[in-house]
């Protein structure tokens, strides 16, 4: 990517921040990236962020993909980013229920879509790509192809799924509104924030300064609804992609070294999804694929450009 570093800590010339408004009045944080007046245009590319996450995080890829062409949008989910928060307390990460979530995505595409060039491309990180995900298969959106980032589709613990699940769940019926965890990314473990999203220190400095520049952008741990919701979701998205029997082309991008959602869920799933394609990095590569040290965001890339160029070519 010939883009150097600078542009991971500057809004691009071009790029704009505007509120977008979800039908009950709830204002999110929207972006927008066009291609120059009169400059041929790839097609348009939505980008979705993971928990607690920010665009902003990710301007080095997505400036990847403007030079090429590809009209960029996105919007902050509700309660995170710039999108407002659903707590008193603004550094825990909420939510009542995560179709709230898909219904967001899938009513933005509903005014976005129509007006944007095509092919229409669909991207998500963690999170996003779950919430995604979830919503292609609940026929929510329809995109010409989708690139999913880490998706969190299941959490490696020593115990059943549906065990774990029924615990958090009782918990959150209790106490919906606590912290699921102190800090960190994760609870119980004693690796850094960084060694678990990030090898590139430079990169992950890059998080800190826009931290820095807008603190109201930054999220602390969910609450234990968001943990019970996230376990139900990725239940149901897997009860669903056993049921499908056709598929928007997806490529999925995951790691083996991933400290904080499970390869093996990532890989059961893409395996019931008709077509879907699957790369696995090793264990030295961790959850941020697109933020890794400089040959791993390389080689992502080019895969996610070598599977658009097969799927979504220029129409």
């Amino acid at each position: 990517m010939n883009h150097g570093r600078a542009i991971a800590r500057m809004i691009p010339e071009g790029w704009t921040f505007s509120g977008w408004t979800a039908p009950d009045g709830w204002v999110m944080r929207r972006y927008d990236w066009p291609q120059p007046a009169g400059a041929p245009v790839r097609g348009s590319l939505l980008f979705q962020t993971g928990r607690g996450d920010m665009p902003e995080k990710y301007l080095e890829a997505l400036a990847h993909w403007h030079a090429q062409g590809w009209a960029i949008s996105g919007f902050d989910w509700r309660g995170q980013g710039g999108s407002g928060r659903l707590l008193a307390d603004p550094k825990i990460g909420h939510i009542d229920q995560f179709s709230h979530w898909t219904d967001d995505l899938a009513e933005f595409v509903r005014g976005w879509q129509p007006a944007a060039p095509g092919p229409v491309v669909m991207m998500g990180h963690s999170m996003g790509g779950h919430l995604l995900l979830r919503a292609l298969l609940e026929g929510q959106v329809k995109p010409d192809a989708v690139v999913l980032s880490a998706p969190m589709l299941g959490f490696d613990v020593p115990l059943p799924i549906g065990w774990v699940a029924a615990v958090v769940r009782w918990a959150a019926r209790r106490w919906p509104t606590a912290k699921a965890w102190s800090g960190n990314e994760k609870p119980g473990t004693l690796a850094s924030r960084q060694s678990l999203l990030t090898h590139d220190a430079e990169r992950y400095a890059d998080e800190q300064w826009w931290r820095e520049q807008n603190p109201a952008l930054v999220l602390g741990p969910p609450s234990l609804n968001w943990l019970s919701q996230a376990y139900d979701s990725c239940l149901a998205i897997e009860a669903l992609a056993g049921q499908v029997k056709d598929m928007t082309p997806l490529l999925i991008l995951a790691t083996q070294g991933d400290g904080l959602v499970s390869p093996s869920a990532i890989a059961r799933v893409a395996g019931l999804l008709p077509q879907a394609q699957l790369h696995l990095y090793d264990k030295d590569v961790a959850h941020e694929l697109l933020r890794e040290v400089d040959a791993v965001q390389a080689d992502a890339l080019a895969r996610v450009d070598a599977f658009l160029d097969e799927v979504a070519p220029v129409r």
